[in-house]
């Protein structure tokens, strides 16, 4: 059902994320079990990693870029989606393009579906191995939590989304990103999986705009 989510006066807690990002994915299928408790309230802020790393002179994920690195990274990704009980299962393409689920994030960003959402295209990426970026798939994932997902994926690939999405990153860049996932409590900034509780704490604690 597509429904409207409310305002309310809750602590706000920025969730900068992508589907592309293994660390993502250990946050988008936690955030909301953490944050909910402590009364604060996630605002989902979907971006494009391409541009952050080209920015920074990369043309690829640094987990790509130094293998030492990134043979570290699939053995933490094992140990720690162990501790969080989550399936994990290294994806045969990284990083995977996730263009369109991230224009529909985009544009369900302040939905009562975007959550979940989240969570079926996450699993797709980091337990199914299978293509994000495909619109089938991207179907599957909103199905029975939106009542036209049709309509949802056209509006997603409007013009007006696009350049929500480029100007998203765009502030990404501006606001000093250069990961994902990352969490902002107006301008304080905390990187990584490792440090979502942190953040939870730090916004939870803040007095709401």
């Amino acid at each position: 059902m597509h429904v409207e989510s409310q305002s309310n006066d809750q602590p706000v807690l920025e969730f900068w994320f992508e589907f592309g990002s293994n660390y993502s994915y250990l946050s988008v299928m936690r955030i909301e079990s953490l944050a909910q408790p402590a009364g604060v309230t996630v605002a989902w802020k979907p971006f494009l990693l391409g541009p952050i790393f080209r920015e920074l002179g990369m043309h690829d994920s640094p987990f790509v870029l130094n293998p030492a690195k990134g043979r570290y990274v699939w053995r933490d990704m094992e140990r720690q989606a162990k501790k969080y009980a989550l399936e994990f299962r290294k994806p045969s393409q990284f990083p995977r393009i996730a263009l369109l689920p991230m224009r529909v994030a985009l544009l369900g960003a302040d939905q009562s579906w975007i959550s979940a959402f989240c969570k079926r295209v996450m699993l797709q990426n980091f337990v199914d191995d299978i293509d994000i970026k495909d619109i089938a798939n991207v179907r599957r994932a909103l199905t029975g939590l939106v009542h036209d997902p049709d309509a949802i994926l056209a509006g997603a690939q409007g013009d007006d989304n696009k350049q929500r999405l480029r100007t998203q990153t765009g502030d990404a860049l501006r606001r000093g990103l250069f990961g994902a996932p990352t969490f902002l409590v107006g301008d304080e900034m905390f990187w990584g999986d490792d440090r979502m509780e942190e953040a939870i704490t730090f916004a939870a604690k803040s007095t709401p705009a």
